[in-house]
């Protein structure tokens, strides 16, 4: 099965990394010249909590080749109708597109190849591009996992084929209730990664300050309170079951799921947020996908979700320049 990795950036690289290194053929591929050159030259070299340097096959768009079965779609979705369009020819024609962006990404894919060749898939780890081809792995190595599934739920070969192909770097579940899964994904970007771009920390920063982990506190909420109302059951998250440990209705049920959130999140503390990346470079970021979702949805099914609409506000000022990303935001919630 020809595959490749469009899209090739921070986990992108160490995903294409680790398929190589354990023995599978892929294809990374991205626009940033520098970094795909970088990796040509001297490999893609990964940090942090693991230490490698694997000898890749790294490509621009100009210099794709052939058709590919399958494609891991890992830009930014903001564009996806356009790029997926722009990726036809190069697709056989059962090529499967496996998105592993945020938010719920497998609506505007299936759009352009159909839902019989759409596969989402959730990504429990992060990564910091760090230069041309240096990438920081900042989770543990024993806590990464994929959870793998399609919107029509089928279990098909090239699902099997693409779960054996995810696997040469960590544990994958193939997901009965995918949606589930996306809204338990949904549910921490929109909390940690939120507010790791409103205060310009990482996950384990967002979590220590109180203030900003009362934020982080309520966006989950409003996601669990969203998905009740719209009849999404939230999935856990490497075993955690996320709603019986942050619901809560009385005041001793809401500070005992204060008091556990540090730890809840320990093993991904450095995690940077990729919508904080972005805000560095001065890119726009994918906020609307993923706090704005959980406010679309809070619109349709009549639920509150002021956290969620306030970090959308944020976030939108700070590429508008009017904010920068500070723990001094926190006092924009009011």
């Amino acid at each position: 099965m020809r595959a490749c990795i469009y899209g090739a950036g921070s986990l992108g690289t160490v995903l294409g990394a680790y398929i190589t290194k354990n023995g599978g053929q892929i294809d990374l591929i991205n626009r940033n010249k520098a970094h795909v050159s970088a990796m040509k030259e001297n490999g893609a070299k990964i940090t942090g909590t693991v230490d490698m340097t694997v000898p890749v096959t790294a490509l621009t768009p100009d210099e794709m080749e052939g058709k590919y079965e399958l494609i891991f779609l890992m830009t930014k979705q903001l564009f996806n109708v356009e790029v997926l369009n722009g990726l036809l020819p190069f697709m056989t024609d059962d090529c499967v597109v496996c998105t592993l962006q945020n938010g719920m990404p497998e609506l505007s894919v299936a759009e352009v190849v159909g839902e019989d060749r759409t596969m989402g898939c959730t990504v429990a780890w992060g990564a910091t591009l760090l230069e041309p081809g240096v990438v920081e792995l900042t989770s543990a190595p024993d806590s990464m996992s994929f959870g793998l599934g399609t919107l029509n739920e089928k279990k098909t070969d090239k699902l099997l084929e693409t779960k054996t192909l995810l696997e040469l770097m960590c544990p994958v579940e193939i997901e009965d209730n995918f949606v589930g899964v996306r809204w338990s994904k949904l549910l921490i970007n929109a909390s940690f990664s939120g507010m790791s771009a409103v205060t310009g920390g990482t996950f384990g920063d967002a979590a220590g300050d109180k203030a900003s982990r009362a934020c982080v506190q309520a966006i989950i909420k409003e996601c669990i309170d969203v998905a009740k109302a719209a009849d999404i059951k939230i999935e856990p998250v490497q075993g955690k079951d996320i709603v019986s440990l942050f619901d809560y209705r009385s005041a001793f049920k809401k500070k005992i799921s204060f008091m556990i959130l540090p730890l809840a999140i320990k093993e991904h503390k450095l995690l940077k947020a990729s919508m904080l990346q972005d805000l560095e470079k001065g890119k726009k970021t994918e906020v609307d996908f993923i706090n704005g979702i959980v406010s679309q949805y809070g619109r349709k099914y009549g639920v509150p979700t002021p956290y969620n609409d306030k970090v959308v506000e944020i976030v939108h000022g700070i590429e508008d320049g009017k904010y920068k990303p500070s723990m001094d935001n926190v006092k924009l919630f009011g």
